[in-house]
């Protein structure tokens, strides 16, 4: 759910689903969504920290790898 607030533009929707997800189940995919939000928001030490921690539990994970080459050069 928090994905599709993000799409539909509403960043600060999106927030609390996401972090409540990735709380729940620290999934690569839900880590990229979830920095992505708060990269948007503005909040960028907190993306890339997570972006990180979670590459280093799943380096193999593209949709991780992409988000992370997306937003952090």
């Amino acid at each position: 759910m928090g994905w599709v607030l993000y799409r539909k533009g509403d960043l600060q929707g999106a927030l609390a689903p996401l972090q409540r997800a990735y709380g729940m189940r620290p999934d690569p995919e839900i880590a990229a969504h979830l920095g992505e939000v708060l990269w948007s928001l503005g909040k960028r030490d907190d993306a890339q920290k997570l972006w990180l921690d979670a590459a280093r539990a799943n380096p193999q994970n593209e949709v991780l790898a992409n988000a992370i080459k997306k937003f952090i050069p």
